[in-house]
């Protein structure tokens, strides 16, 4: 039963990411803009392994393909894209 129940939410969620990109398929900087911040969640999450790694959206960005990303109880992380949205580069961002 829990297999079952864990397919059918797995699938639910690929779905709905599956939909973000086909809303924006047809405007290539939106499309680049949404897989970086997919891109950026993932490679900072792989880095730190830690869960509930999310794109900052409190902190403003200015530059072109670049990402703030929290990690709870840690530091955040710059993350930075290239054109077509994926995470090239990221680094740990030092306060004080």
């Amino acid at each position: 039963m829990h297999i079952l129940l864990r397919s059918t939410l797995a699938l639910s969620v690929l779905g709905m990411a599956a939909c973000d990109e086909i809303a924006v398929a047809n405007d290539p900087e939106a499309l680049a803009e949404l897989r970086g911040q997919k891109t950026c969640v993932a490679a900072v999450a792989k880095e730190t392994g830690a869960s509930g790694v999310a794109l900052n959206t409190t902190i403003p960005i200015v530059e072109l393909n670049r990402f703030i990303v929290d990690v709870p109880n840690a530091a955040s992380w710059t993350c930075v894209t290239d054109q077509n949205g994926k995470a090239i580069e990221i680094v740990e961002r030092r306060t004080g």
